[in-house]
């Protein structure tokens, strides 16, 4: 869960600043440290340390450096403390080689053990410094710094996407196994990185190696070996070449103070460039209609709740038996496939490792969807089918407008799996309901100034409000670090009505429909114990706003099925307000990062 960048450019231009900029891009997915490495006149120039980027770079000044290639690391911790020992790159202990890495090596201390019996000296205490010191050693018995990688990735075992520099060859070699990686095609020169955002100033043609493909990039171009170091074909790896349409001011603040805020107004368009892959949806399901009888949702956190609310569509609308699973969870689960299932992946980003090694326990036995935002990306490739939700760049951390892109994604799924192919005509209506909200938030940045020193929040809501209960309540712990539960609104008398008191705001979820009297209900029931409640619904609703102790109105009013797509909204508001007041950053949660690259 860590960002990784190389370049090497075609002129004798210093790379530093370009890496600076790149890495600046990935911060989203680590920010506990940062360091670059550049080669210059036979020697292998590092600046590195702990901190955020802008502290580093006050401290270090790390585009004064030389050289015209090099790679760069932007850290989220897994071995070691965040410390300037433990920050990337790593070398070997000649300083030959450097190394960036994301991924976790499993098997890191038995190597380590080795290496120590052979008289290596190891500096951190990261499983990445292993990689250096393998490749050193390969290299110290004759081997290029290729084919040392090479023999490196033999032993090594989990989870990676690995840069490596040599002050003796002048190009970067790369590789990668269950974790992202992509090559990028520039004017100036060549990149590889962990994500698109980092080089689309640069570089718009976009490669994506499969696993254990070594990248080699010169100052001539980008050459593609199999791991058995045979060449791809030039005419493949060309047909692979994917153009990336995101512009870089896509992944820019535009004026916002934070990346959330910005994504969370992007909503409206990110659902209107969903709704254009309607066609794309039905081709997909009337291929599919015959040949199955039961679906399977895979997915981890937000992505998770996204697909709760599928089996409630498709349960309701279709009648197919649908169920949810854990993506972590899923290997306990796949004896009870088979041929006629469906299984539904859900990865904003394409690269959730859990999710990855899902997809391909699935593939063995059935039919496999993924749903995602990023073109090219593992999910895409291992799935039988693809639905791109066309978001575009999501820089914060809490996913906001990526959830909401599922939503629509999964709701068209389900109108057209169940012959209601014209209920798309209320989702065409959704972009203009979510501007409606925010246009006026005061009163949420008001309440959250009320609610910024509390504790415990619960979130309730009954039917397709359930889920985003469930949402409200993640987006509140990931930001605020305020615990928070969201609960079926029936499932209180079950048991956590004794926790409510005066000390726990209760967020009532209650659009117009079925289930609205029943929440209402709950309502009076958290309220008579005292509970301060903040209510969103209807604003023709007089028993909601006389009963609440604040309330968020929605209008125009929606029907109780499109409601998620909409009451979701006012949720993440809630929980990005009470962040500032409480003086966080929603943009870099502590303990998280964008993309989730280890099991």
């Amino acid at each position: 869960m860590c960002g990784i960048v190389g370049c090497i450019l075609k002129n004798n231009e210093k790379v530093a600043p370009i890496l600076l900029d790149s890495i600046s891009k990935l911060e989203y997915r680590g920010y506990d440290s940062i360091g670059i490495a550049t080669v210059d006149d036979n020697k292998i120039n590092i600046k590195k340390d702990d901190g955020n980027i802008k502290e580093v770079n006050n401290k270090l000044d790390l585009a004064d450096m030389d050289g015209n290639y090099g790679i760069a690391h932007v850290r989220w911790a897994t071995h070691g403390d965040p410390s300037k020992i433990n920050s990337h790159p790593h070398t070997d202990e000649n300083e030959k080689i450097a190394v960036v890495h994301n991924g976790i090596i499993e098997n890191y201390l038995e190597i380590k053990e080795q290496l120590l019996n052979e008289g290596h000296v190891f500096k951190s205490e990261t499983d990445t410094e292993v990689i250096p010191h393998l490749i050193g050693k390969y290299m110290d018995k004759g081997l290029d710094l290729e084919s040392a990688i090479r023999e490196t990735i033999n032993i090594i075992e989990g989870s990676y996407a690995i840069a490596a520099i040599c002050k003796e060859e002048e190009k970067i070699v790369a590789t990668r196994k269950n974790s992202p990686l992509i090559a990028g095609i520039g004017e100036k020169g060549f990149f590889v990185a962990s994500d698109s955002p980092a080089i689309l100033k640069y570089a718009k043609d976009i490669l994506y190696p499969e696993e254990r493909e070594i990248v080699i990039l010169t100052e001539d171009g980008i050459k593609i070996k199999d791991e058995y170091d045979n060449y791809i074909d030039s005419e493949i790896i060309e047909s692979k070449i994917e153009t990336i349409d995101w512009t870089p001011e896509m992944a820019e603040k535009e004026g916002y103070d934070y990346f959330m805020l910005k994504e969370i107004n992007e909503q409206s368009t990110a659902v209107k460039n969903t709704l254009t892959g309607k066609e794309e949806i039905k081709n997909i399901v009337n291929e599919l209609k015959d040949e199955i009888n039961r679906i399977c949702f895979v997915a981890c956190g937000t992505s998770y709740h996204a697909s709760l609310t599928g089996k409630y569509l498709i349960e309701s609308l279709a009648g197919i038996p649908t169920e949810v699973i854990i993506a972590s969870e899923f290997e306990y689960f796949t004896n009870a496939l088979d041929d006629k299932t469906l299984i539904i992946f859900i990865s904003q980003s394409g690269e959730t490792a859990d999710t990855l090694l899902a997809i391909d326990a699935a593939n063995k036995t059935s039919k496999t969807l993924a749903i995602v935002n990023v073109v090219g990306t593992a999910a895409t490739r291992k799935a039988d089918y693809v639905i791109y939700t066309q978001a575009g760049p999501e820089i914060g951390v809490a996913a906001t407008k990526t959830y909401l892109s599922q939503l629509a994604a999964i709701y068209m799924f389900s109108f057209i799996l169940s012959d209601k192919e014209y209920m798309i005509k209320e989702l065409e209506k959704v972009p203009e309901y979510i501007d409606e909200v925010l246009k006026d938030t005061s009163s949420i940045e008001e309440i959250s100034k009320k609610f910024k020193y509390a504790d415990d929040f619960f979130f309730i809501g009954r039917g397709y409000s359930y889920p985003i209960a469930l949402e409200g309540a993640l987006k509140l712990k990931e930001i605020t670090y305020i615990h928070g539960e969201g609960y079926a609104a029936g499932e209180l008398k079950h048991g956590p009505l004794a926790l409510i008191d005066q000390n726990i705001p209760v967020v009532v979820i209650s659009p117009p429909g079925e289930n609205h009297k029943k929440t209402m209900s709950n309502l009076a029931e958290v309220q008579s114990r005292g509970a301060d409640v903040f209510a969103i619904g209807s604003c023709d609703d007089d028993f909601l706003i006389s009963k609440s102790d604040d309330v968020f109105c929605i209008s125009p009013e929606v029907d109780e099925l499109i409601a998620p797509l909409i009451y979701i909204v006012p949720l993440q508001l809630l929980s990005y307000y009470v962040a500032i007041e409480r003086k966080l950053d929603p943009d870099k949660p502590r303990n998280l990062a964008k993309c989730v690259t280890v099991e």
